[in-house]
């Protein structure tokens, strides 16, 4: 449904669907060779320890591995799993794209800028984050944070189909981040933005230059090329403040590990990253509380919802999730 509204709105506008290269390119070939480099990841290693180097074992065991954990039923999960993510994926950007001619001139950055001086009671969030957290070392460090997310959405998606254990709980995964994408795209619609970094540019003005300040600085021309309708321009509007998918797709790769990841690091650090990208996207000027409040709420919809989609039972006591569709097949184990 996502992909056929990208579509319609492109017809209507006359504008192309774009797949904005990022993490090593465009979609279509980043998604590709994430797997291949997971799928090297999964098999060598563990052959090379089974085979206890010996090369005259190793493809034995290459062999081995490959048919116990690259079935039939995992192929499939892969497969659809990407095309599903990539459809998504492409239409969210492209229909972020859209939105300044669907929504022309209609902001809320002054309602949301209001919330947030009520929620503080007269300051503003950022302001009294820079003046505890400092200007210089923690705009690095947040900057570095909130940028680590860019690899972090396709290397999860691969994870999850990939490493899962039991292949139903890729599903749920990849189900939940469709679906961030696809209600984070509704949100910019239903309450258009751009984010204090673009509407009240004076306010981090002082932060230390960081690569985030780069990005921000190229998201507002782009956004100008875009709507100015610049002849030939490559560019992509991709500023949207209402909610943040830095929140919700942060907050859906903890909560769905919460469940699926038995290795306690692994879970308390994606709790951590979760915390401190809540903490950058106010402090570099990304979003409103509201926006993030507006992330959470999506983030746990969209795990609920894909739970339900994919057959998880939840139990009401412990943390443990159990498949119920015919994808448990296999025997019910938490992911590695």
């Amino acid at each position: 449904m996502t992909g056929l509204l990208a579509i319609v709105a492109s017809v209507a506008l006359d504008m192309p669907i774009r797949d904005p290269e990022g993490f090593l390119g465009p979609s279509w070939l980043r998604l590709p060779l994430l797997v291949g480099g997971a799928f090297i990841g999964d098999v060598v290693p563990r052959a090379a320890w089974r085979s206890r180097r010996a090369l005259h074992r190793f493809k034995a065991e290459v062999r081995s591995i490959i048919q116990e954990h690259w079935t039939r039923d995992r192929i499939v999960l892969v497969v659809t799993g990407l095309a599903s993510f990539y459809v998504t994926y492409v239409a969210y950007r492209s229909l972020k794209n859209f939105l300044p001619f669907i929504r022309e001139n209609i902001t809320y950055d002054a309602m949301l800028r209001d919330w947030d001086l009520v929620l503080f009671f007269g300051t503003n969030p950022a302001t009294a984050l820079h003046s505890v957290l400092g200007d210089g070392l923690a705009a690095h460090f947040l900057s570095f944070v909130y940028l680590l997310f860019l690899p972090f959405v396709p290397l999860s998606l691969i994870a999850w189909l990939v490493w899962s254990r039991n292949i139903s709980f890729g599903y749920w995964y990849v189900t939940s981040l469709c679906l961030c994408w696809t209600l984070g795209t509704a949100s910019y619609y239903l309450v258009p933005s751009q984010g204090p970094a673009f509407w009240y540019v004076w306010l981090f003005e002082d932060l230390e230059p960081t690569a985030v300040s780069s990005l921000q600085d190229s998201l507002a021309y782009g956004r100008v090329d875009v709507v100015q309708s610049i002849p030939f321009t490559e560019s992509v509007q991709s500023v949207a403040g209402f909610a943040s998918l830095h929140v919700a797709i942060t907050l859906c790769a903890a909560l769905v590990a919460n469940y699926t990841v038995r290795h306690a690091w692994i879970r308390w650090s994606l709790w951590v990253f979760f915390a401190t990208t809540v903490v950058s996207t106010i402090y570099l000027g990304w979003h409103y509380i509201a926006d993030d409040i507006a992330g959470v709420a999506i983030a746990f919809a969209a795990v609920w919802i894909g739970g339900l989609a994919t057959g998880q039972k939840f139990d009401k006591h412990g943390r443990s999730s159990h498949p119920t569709t015919t994808t448990a097949d296999v025997p019910v184990e938490q992911a590695s």
